[in-house]
């Protein structure tokens, strides 16, 4: 039979089993799970004080973090270029030209309607990004239009209008098919890494056209 001395041992024996078991299976993994998600919610709002939008973050397959995106459009790049185009006409063997130069300014970035978010796992961070685009292409006040008739086949402001028009699309084929698209990819994933690299998270970038379900 147990004596009172060995009765009180065994009791303390098993707070002390019972408390150990406690610590090891729920205090500290919710301690640690809390912490990563502290941080994780952390991450979200050093990307949103330098781009203004919210990733969706998981941890673990638990969303952290929804998305938010005040605007729907993130330009990371703004540039103008000088464009030149000539818009040609023949009619009867009687050409007119209209020559047109003017500045547009150039904003590339990405369409927030579809996904970005963050896959954190251990020290690893998988980010989800649109694939960057020209996002918009908008003409400067300094167009000029230098005009060459022909000898019958005269310029006249139906004229500029067609050869305004394909000024500036010729003017977007350029800017899509010139650096500003991968410029805004670069500084998006620089400024990425910078960023996940102060919470020690090895980044992996990936791309996708996913949508955003919007109430």
């Amino acid at each position: 039979m147990f004596t009172d001395r060995k009765l009180f041992l065994v009791i303390v024996f098993l707070i002390v089993v019972s408390v150990t078991a406690y610590m090891l299976l729920v205090f500290i993994p919710s301690r640690i799970a809390q912490q990563t998600y502290d941080g994780a919610k952390q991450i979200g709002r050093d990307i949103a004080n330098v781009f203004h939008v919210t990733p969706e973050i998981r941890v673990n397959n638990t969303v952290v973090l929804q998305q938010q995106t005040p605007i729907l459009e993130l330009a990371t790049v703004s540039q103008k270029f000088q464009h030149r185009y000539d818009w040609i006409n023949t009619w009867f063997g009687s050409t007119k030209k209209i020559n047109i130069t003017g500045t547009f300014e150039a904003k590339a970035g990405f369409d927030l309607n579809q996904k970005f978010s963050i896959e954190i796992e251990a020290n690893n961070a998988i980010v989800t990004l649109p694939k960057p685009k020209l996002l918009s292409l908008e003409p400067q006040n300094d167009v000029t239009f230098t005009d060459e008739n022909g000898v019958w086949n005269w310029v006249d402001a139906n004229d500029r209008s067609k050869a305004m028009n394909a000024f500036t699309r010729d003017a977007r084929r350029y800017g899509e098919e010139a650096k500003f698209v991968e410029q805004a990819r670069l500084e998006m994933e620089t400024k990425l890494r910078e960023i996940l690299l102060l919470h020690e998270k090895h980044v992996e970038i990936r791309y996708s056209n996913e949508r955003v379900d919007r109430l």
